[in-house]
């Protein structure tokens, strides 16, 4: 599970997190968010972070092999996906009122991600390719992002120590 690619997913989705946090945060400081330089750049860190935490999924899923990672993978996919679509409408409106998605899709998208993803490391934990501690800690980053935007550095610093077992390159075992 620790190819360069999951490390440097487990890396850039707690980076992407914070850029979008800290951009966010700049964005508002007149009272208002968007649209604007930081907003932009604030959402393409998200989409970043968005793309990372898919990837991770599908490196579970294929480290761990069982019907219920798959549905868990799914579903931080098709949540991803619809967080994806609603990011893209936040930086091109036309986008939004061209592509035209339903309301409940929107508000299902993030719920997906979270539970998704948490399970997938829920499981991956109880075969033994993550520590037991990485939900727990990804879903308090995530119950940080849903109590408040503004907790998004914060939540993005509990991040990190939930994926550092993916991010971390695996031991020369020949030593």
């Amino acid at each position: 599970m620790q190819s360069g690619i999951v490390r440097a997913a487990a890396v850039m989705a707690p980076v992407g997190l914070f850029a979008y946090g800290a951009l966010r945060w700049v964005d508002g400081r007149d009272g208002t968010h968007g649209p604007g330089l930081a907003w932009d750049l604030g959402h393409g860190a998200f989409l970043m972070s968005l793309v990372s935490f898919a990837t991770m999924a599908v490196a579970i899923a294929l480290a761990t092999p069982r019907r219920s990672t798959y549905a868990a993978v799914v579903s931080t996919l098709l949540g991803a996906s619809l967080f994806v679509w609603v990011t893209i409408g936040d930086l091109f409106p036309g986008f939004k009122e061209a592509a035209g998605l339903p309301d409940l899709l929107m508000n299902v998208g993030p719920p997906l991600l979270v539970l998704g993803f948490v399970a997938a490391l829920h499981l991956a934990a109880r075969a033994g390719t993550a520590p037991r501690y990485s939900a727990p800690l990804a879903l308090v980053g995530f119950a940080l992002i849903i109590v408040d935007l503004d907790l998004l550095p914060l939540a993005a610093v509990a991040h990190p120590a939930a994926l550092a077992p993916l991010a971390r390159r695996p031991r020369d075992r020949r030593a």
